[in-house]
């Protein structure tokens, strides 16, 4: 049967638990047995709701040492906000009652690196799909661009780009949904935006909406 509903704070204090036994290399995998495989069956309750790159290197379950049924995950290149994507996220918040929305960026991003590069006048040609994602990162890239006073993609902060989208894409979810925007207000649900490390498997928060 689901467990007593989690506040916002609880569950990031649990995800962020989790990610420190990761990153000391002392996972305990958790509910990862038959006996898990077969209580969730009938229904689902997770703890909180991921949206992130989908970057190989970025399994959610592992990094924040989950296991099934734990988290609701939505995932694209670079992150990007889609009509799929607040729908899916509204269903976790409406219908499954997380508590929490993770937005996860993370470093050495490819599609970051797609934007950065189309700077350049002379970058080649991106397929149609591909240029829709990397044309929603473009309004980071300019403000990064533009502060650091540079001409072309060489003088673009890498880092500094993801963090700017990471926090337009929280700021383009509440704006895109009444619903999670509404539960914010309420203090119901909390959103945070982070970005992931690769080298060290750290997640380091860089916006927080909501009560944590």
């Amino acid at each position: 049967m689901p467990t007593e509903r989690r506040s916002p704070e609880q569950v990031w204090r649990e995800m962020q638990r989790g990610n420190a036994r990761f990153v000391a290399g002392e996972p305990q995998h958790p509910r990862q047995d038959v006996e898990r495989r077969t209580e969730l069956a009938a229904f689902q309750a997770p703890h909180a709701a991921l949206f992130g790159c989908s970057d190989s290197r970025l399994a959610a379950e592992i990094i924040f040492d989950k296991g099934l049924g734990d988290l609701f995950v939505v995932r694209n290149a670079g992150q990007v906000i889609s009509d799929s994507v607040i729908g899916s996220l509204e269903y976790a918040v409406a219908v499954l009652k997380v508590p929490l929305i993770l937005v996860l960026g993370h470093d050495e991003c490819g599609a970051v690196a797609a934007a950065i590069d189309s700077v350049d006048t002379d970058s080649p040609a991106l397929p149609v799909h591909i240029q829709g994602l990397v044309d929603q990162i473009m309004p980071a890239v300019e403000r990064v661009r533009l502060a650091a006073g540079s001409p072309g993609a060489a003088g673009i902060d890498a880092l500094e780009v993801g963090r700017e989208h990471l926090r337009d894409t929280v700021g383009a979810l509440l704006a895109a949904s009444e619903l999670i925007s509404d539960e914010v207000a309420a203090g119901t649900l909390a959103i945070v935006g982070a970005n992931y490390r690769l080298r060290e498997g750290r997640v380091v928060p860089d916006v927080v909406v909501g009560q944590l």
